[in-house]
C-alpha cells in the first residue's frame, strides 16, 4: 500500500512539474514525445532497438559521436591516434566529464569519468554473464578483456586482433556508452531502469508503458557553437501510446512537440502522392524529410546446397535479374508511400551512407522489356513453364509485396504472397529456410561495411546475416582486403566493386532507400535530422 501511495504521489508531482499543457505560465521547457512501444531497457549494453537507442542517447555518452553529416567527432575522447598497422587505438579523455549525481557516489555527487570506466563498460559487452545484445561490436575484433586498457586516468587504449577501418564509426554506437561500475554492480539487471550516465539529460522517473521523465543535466560538459551550455531544454517527457493514430491526434492538439514517421492509416491526410504536405496542414507544424540508412529489399536464397534452391526457378541468375528489372520502384514509392523514400537503383548500400555513389554502382531501373527478354533467355518465355513461386512477408509490408506480386504477374511470373508474423519470418530467414522474402537492413554504424557484411561467406546463418546464401570467393577476398585499406577513398572503391558484384548476381532485389520523416511543432528549433535517424535533443530549443 505504501508503494502504491508513493507511485501516486510521484505521478502527481510529475504532472504538476512537467505538464506544459496544464501550466501555460510555467517557464520550464519540456519536450514532449511519444514512443509507440515500451522501452526494453535503458542500459546501453542492451541498446538493440530504436526506442532504446533514442533514450539511451540522451542519458549516456561514448568516446566519440556522429554529427548530422555522419562524421565521427570527439565526445568524451578529445583526441585519439591509431598505430600504422591499424591494431592499436589510443584515446585521450576530457577531464571535465562527470557521471550524474547519485547516492552511490561519495556525498551523492557524480564522480569524474576515467579511462578505467571505459575498460569496464567495453568488457561488459563481451562478458557472457551480461549477455549483451551488443556483443558483436567487439566479439571478433578483440582477444579478451585485456584488450581494453586504462594506461592512466585520462588515457584509454583498445587493441584489435585485426585491422577494422570502420572501428571509429563503430564506436559511435550507443552500445559503446560509458557506465559507472559501482552503480551497475549495485543494481545488477535493474540498471536497466536505474541508469546513470554522463549525457545531457539525467534519469528521473519511469513507469513502464506509461511515462518516462528525464531532467536537464546541469553539469553537462558540451556547449553549442556559440558557447552556450547544453542542453537548452529543462526536461524530456515521454508517453507510450501504442495506437499511432491516437498519438498523432495528440500531436495535432499540440500535446506532443515531436512526432516520428507517417503511418499508413493517416499518410494520405498529411502528404500528397508527390510527398508534399497537404493544404490541410500547411503552416500547422513543421515536416522534415531526410535520408535514412535503411534499404528495403527482397531477398532470394541462392545457396545451391539447399533443397529450396535445387528445383526453384530462382536458381537461374537471368530469372533473378528479370525480377529486378520488372519492378517500377518509382511508382511503388509514389503510390504506396507518398514519395517517402528513393528508388534503390544504386546498390544495396543506401543513399546517405558515406561513399554512396549512384554513378559507380549501377543497379536495375524499371525495364519490363528487358525483364521479359531475360525471362525468355532463362527458358521461361512470358513465364511459360515456370512454376509458381512463394513470396514471404510480414503483415506490415503486405501492400508493398502485393505490388511486387503484380509487377511480376505483368511479365508472366506467378507469385503467391505468404504472410506470417515478423518474428516467424525472421526465424526462417536466419535458418535459410525461406526462398523469396521481404527484408530490410538498417545501419548499426555509418560505414558501407555494415551492408556488405550481409554477403560475406563467413557470416552464413545461423551466426551471421547472410540470409540469401550468397557465397563468392572473389567477393570475400575484396571484403577482407578492405579491412587493411586505411585510405577511405580506396576503401570506398572496394565497396563499389563488391556492391556491383552483389547486384550482378541478383540474390537481392533492392527496392528503396528509406527516408526519415519528422514532424515538429512550430515553436521547436535545433532538431537536426540525420541518416541514422538518431534522436539528438541536446541542441533543441523550445520557445
Amino acid at each position: 500500500m505504501r508503494t502504491i501511495k508513493i507511485n501516486i504521489f510521484c505521478l502527481f508531482l510529475l504532472t504538476i512539474l512537467f505538464s506544459c499543457k496544464n501550466n501555460q505560465h510555467s517557464d520550464k521547457k519540456v519536450f514532449n514525445i511519444n514512443l509507440d512501444q515500451n522501452l526494453t531497457s535503458l542500459d546501453p549494453a542492451f541498446a538493440r532497438n530504436q526506442n532504446a537507442v533514442w533514450m539511451i542517447n540522451q542519458i549516456f555518452n561514448g568516446l566519440v559521436q556522429v554529427d548530422k553529416d555522419l562524421n565521427t567527432v570527439p565526445c568524451i575522447a578529445k583526441t585519439w591516434e591509431t598505430t600504422e598497422d591499424g591494431l592499436t587505438y589510443t584515446f585521450h579523455l576530457r577531464n571535465d566529464v562527470f557521471f550524474h549525481d547519485n547516492s552511490l557516489f561519495k556525498n551523492g555527487k557524480g564522480r569524474k569519468v576515467i579511462a578505467e570506466d571505459f575498460a569496464y563498460s567495453f568488457n561488459r559487452l563481451i562478458d557472457p554473464k551480461v549477455a549483451s545484445s551488443g556483443g558483436w561490436i567487439f566479439s571478433d575484433k578483440v582477444k579478451d578483456a585485456g584488450s581494453f586498457k586504462a594506461l592512466n586516468d585520462s588515457t584509454f587504449q583498445v587493441q584489435l586482433v585485426k585491422p577494422f577501418p570502420a572501428f571509429m564509426n563503430l564506436l559511435t554506437a550507443q552500445y559503446c556508452s560509458v557506465v559507472p561500475k559501482e552503480v551497475v554492480e549495485h543494481y545488477g539487471k535493474d540498471f536497466r531502469n536505474n541508469p546513470v550516465g554522463t549525457g545531457p539529460f539525467k534519469f528521473k522517473y519511469w513507469k513502464e508503458d506509461e511515462v518516462l521523465v528525464l531532467l536537464k543535466n546541469e553539469n553537462y560538459f558540451e556547449k553549442d557553437s556559440i558557447g552556450n551550455t547544453l542542453p537548452h531544454l529543462d526536461a524530456v517527457k515521454v508517453s507510450f501510446i501504442n495506437d499511432k493514430q491516437s498519438a498523432f491526434m495528440n500531436f495535432l492538439k499540440k500535446e506532443l512537440d515531436f512526432f516520428y514517421s507517417v503511418d499508413g492509416s493517416y499518410r494520405d491526410d498529411i502528404l500528397t502522392k508527390s510527398g508534399q504536405m497537404t493544404s490541410k496542414y500547411k503552416g500547422e507544424f513543421q515536416l522534415i524529410k531526410g535520408a535514412y540508412l535503411c534499404t528495403e529489399y527482397v531477398g532470394i536464397l541462392v545457396d545451391p546446397d539447399k533443397e529450396l534452391v535445387k528445383n526453384s526457378p530462382l536458381r537461374f541468375k537471368k530469372v533473378r535479374q528479370a525480377i529486378n528489372y520488372a519492378i517500377d520502384r518509382k511508382k511503388l514509392i509514389k503510390y504506396l508511400r507518398n514519395s517517402i523514400g528513393t528508388p534503390a537503383t544504386s546498390g544495396f548500400i543506401p543513399r546517405g551512407m558515406p561513399g554512396f555513389d549512384s554513378v559507380k554502382v549501377k543497379g536495375y531501373d524499371y525495364n519490363p522489356v528487358l525483364a521479359a527478354k531475360l525471362l525468355a533467355e532463362a527458358g521461361f518465355p512470358n513465364g511459360k513453364g515456370m512454376p509458381e513461386i512463394k513470396l514471404s512477408t510480414s503483415t506490415t509490408y503486405k501492400d508493398l509485396i502485393e505490388f511486387i506480386q503484380g509487377e511480376l504477374t505483368n511479365i508472366g511470373i506467378k507469385a503467391k504472397v505468404d504472410v506470417s508474423p515478423s518474428t516467424s519470418l525472421r526465424d526462417l530467414m536466419s535458418k535459410n529456410e525461406v526462398g523469396f522474402f521481404r527484408g530490410s537492413w538498417i545501419a548499426d554504424y555509418p560505414d558501407g561495411e555494415n551492408y556488405l557484411s550481409v554477403f560475406y561467406s563467413k557470416n552464413k546463418v545461423p551466426f551471421g546475416p547472410n540470409y540469401t546464401g550468397y557465397f563468392n570467393k572473389e567477393f570475400d577476398k575484396l571484403f577482407e582486403q578492405s579491412y587493411y585499406e586505411s585510405n577511405q577513398e580506396k576503401r570506398f572503391e572496394l565497396y563499389h566493386k563488391m556492391d556491383n558484384m552483389v547486384l550482378e548476381h541478383a540474390s537481392v532485389v533492392p527496392i528503396l532507400y528509406d527516408q526519415s520523416v519528422v514532424m515538429l511543432q512550430n515553436n521547436i528549433s535545433g532538431y537536426n535530422i540525420n541518416p541514422l535517424s538518431l534522436m539528438i535533443l541536446k541542441g533543441v530549443v523550445k520557445k
